[in-house]
């Protein structure tokens, strides 16, 4: 088994799907952060959800939402020529959903720390929400947020199960390191495997140690 491809792939789905999280999970964080109103801790709870559904589950939902038959599916590929089921895009979304919740749990903590009075400051100066997150909050946040996007990558890059039911297992093509290491034990080549676990153990070290003092950092 080749393990170049793999780790190429899985490098590339979870470098952009931890932007997509970000993308989709910083903003909200701050939003939930700072402003109550009607359906606020239902936004709240379907942003953290996929932290505890099981993979799996996640991969049904994305299935009934964006496969062939789904939801938007169809539309997708009639529409933009995309589909996404069997494909490494696939892949990336499942990865993304995933890892979503460590992002907007974890930017949600770093706006919350951070001194209200710097915002306040820049609402009298007359500047508006958005520019009071992108020029204000986000840089006061941002350990905490560059945190949580470590936390996502590793996330992405040991995905299994939802990115086995969007994007399957296709060597090559889709198949992530994760997946590879299933495949190596399945046939019995444990020194394959091995090799494949080693990478995957050190890089979520590296990230874990990492952010662990970026995390210190913002709270002193």
């Amino acid at each position: 088994m080749n393990i170049t491809l793999p780790l190429i792939l899985t490098l590339k789905v979870a470098g952009i799907a931890t932007l997509g999280a970000f993308l989709c999970g910083v903003l909200p964080a701050w939003l939930l952060n700072r402003y109550t109103f009607p359906g606020r801790d239902l936004a709240e709870v379907v942003m953290t959800l996929p932290l505890v559904l099981p993979p799996t589950v996640l991969g049904y939902y994305l299935l009934v939402l964006v496969g062939r038959k789904g939801i938007i599916g169809p539309w997708l590929h009639s529409t933009f020529g995309v589909t996404l089921i069997f494909t490494w895009q696939g892949a990336v979304l499942a990865a993304m959903v995933v890892s979503l919740p460590l992002i907007f749990k974890s930017a949600g903590a770093a706006f919350a720390a951070i001194n209200r009075q710097c915002e306040e400051a820049a609402a009298t100066l007359g500047a508006s929400g958005f520019t009071i997150f992108l020029r204000v909050s986000l840089p006061l946040a941002w350990r905490g947020v560059l945190a949580g996007s470590m936390l996502a990558f590793a996330r992405a890059m040991g995905e299994f199960g939802a990115t086995l039911m969007v994007a399957g297992n296709l060597p090559g093509r889709t198949q992530t390191l994760s997946m590879a290491v299933y495949d190596a034990v399945q046939a019995g080549e444990y020194s394959q495997a091995n090799w494949l676990v080693l990478i995957i153990t050190l890089v979520s070290t590296v990230i874990l140690y990492g952010s662990g003092k970026l995390l210190q950092t913002s709270w002193h």
